[in-house]
């Protein structure tokens, strides 16, 4: 795991255990790693002891990074 990878990743943890994102429901997710039927929210389930598909979720930060940075831009 590179060291950015890593910071994000114990970033992400630190938040919280679910990782929420609030426009999940719009976010591309191949791995199936986000959970939850609302409108919107998606959350990440993160475990002690089971492994994580690391490379996905960062992809997944990495697009809800993107898409709300677009939308605070354009604001």
């Amino acid at each position: 795991m590179s060291g950015r990878c890593a910071l994000r990743l114990r970033q992400f943890i630190h938040f919280a255990r679910k990782g929420g994102f609030f426009r999940g429901a719009a976010l591309p997710d191949p791995a199936r790693l986000l959970q939850g039927t609302g409108k919107f929210m998606r959350h990440v389930k993160l475990t002690p002891g089971t492994p994580t598909n690391v490379a996905a979720l960062s992809k997944l930060i990495d697009m809800a990074y993107s898409e709300i940075k677009v939308r605070v831009e354009n604001s």
